[in-house]
């Protein structure tokens, strides 16, 4: 008979009642005994139904959800709540806007276990509402779109940089530290380069797969995408060498049309630089809204087109708006 070591599932959330149900879903529906989860929503402030939507699911399920307050509202306090409060030895945080495959905790605690990682984790499947939706889950998967962020794009298994959220070895916190309170954004990035750095390993087992649930919305989209480009000029001041080099290129990019669209007024040749630049992003840009990034699904090219460029624009504006006011964090 196999034994089951009891895990406390850890899971930010702040007005998610759109999403909340399918991630509770995918949790009662897990294949670890539901006697061994103990199960920690931490809510910062939700001004919507997410509390009553925990409660009621609980209620309906007979299931023991137990939902701590987060004053502060964002993610790295509300983890470091539920770390502190939780009873057991191996965490499992979980994203709200996200659903799991039934195997997805079991799988998380055997892979934590047998690879000797600080943290382990897996893929992420972005899923999209609607038109928009669907459209910006490719982009999302797409490596023109993200980079090498390898577990949006199919890495394979083994020790790695990040993962997302994860599942931890109690210890880890205890050895590196907690979150880091100052992050309102990637807070998981900083917390897995630390961990590295003394000597931690993070695994990815290409196994595992998530869904998650990206921004519908193109006012989503633009405000999701300038807060991360933002946040990574922020986070890389106060943790140096947390973020990775892909995740300033949209910032090089709107960077550099700036700065040739300025010279080229002075000085000629410059604007054919600018008309090179601008014709390979183009170039680049039809390519890869023209390749499917989910196959036998519908491919939206058109929305894909646009999407491309103002993910990166946002992105990188964003960047620009953390250079100019990252003298405010400290």
């Amino acid at each position: 008979m196999k034994e089951y070591i009891s895990v406390s599932l850890v899971i930010p959330v702040r007005n998610e009642e759109h999403y909340i149900v399918a991630c509770m879903e995918s949790i009662l529906n897990q294949s670890y005994p539901k006697d061994k989860m103990e199960i920690l929503f931490v809510d910062g402030a939700s001004t919507d139904k997410t509390k009553d939507t925990i409660a009621s699911f609980a209620q309906d399920h007979g299931l023991e959800m137990i939902v701590l307050d987060n004053p502060k509202r964002i993610a790295p306090v509300a983890m470091n709540i539920g770390i502190r409060v939780a009873k057991h030895d191996i965490l499992v945080r979980l994203d709200a806007h996200s659903a799991y495959p039934a195997t997805y905790v079991e799988d998380c605690v055997k892979t934590l276990l047998s690879t000797g990682a600080d943290n382990a984790g897996g893929l992420v499947r972005t899923r999209g509402k609607g038109p928009i939706g669907r459209a910006f889950s490719q982009v999302l998967s797409s490596k023109f779109g993200v980079g090498n962020s390898g577990f949006r794009t199919n890495a394979q298994s083994g020790f790695t940089d990040t993962v997302p959220f994860g599942a931890f070895r109690r210890e880890a916190f205890e050895k590196y530290g907690l979150y880091d309170e100052r992050l309102c954004r990637n807070q998981d990035y900083e917390l897995n380069q630390r961990i590295r750095k003394n000597g931690g390993k993070i695994y990815l087992n290409a196994d595992i797969m998530l869904d998650y649930f990206c921004r519908n919305t193109l006012s989503g989209i633009c405000k999701q995408s300038f807060e991360n480009g933002k946040w990574n000029v922020i986070t890389n001041k106060l943790c140096p060498g947390s973020m990775s080099v892909r995740h300033f290129i949209p910032l090089a990019f709107v960077l550099s049309v700036i700065g040739l669209s300025i010279i080229s007024i002075f000085l000629r040749p410059f604007a054919y630089l600018l008309l090179l630049e601008l014709g390979l992003y183009t170039l680049l840009d039809v390519v890869f809204s023209f390749k499917n990034a989910d196959p036998g699904q519908p491919n939206p090219w058109l929305l894909k087109l646009i999407l491309f460029p103002l993910f990166h624009i946002s992105y990188g504006i964003g960047s620009l708006y953390g250079l100019v006011s990252m003298h405010k964090y400290k």
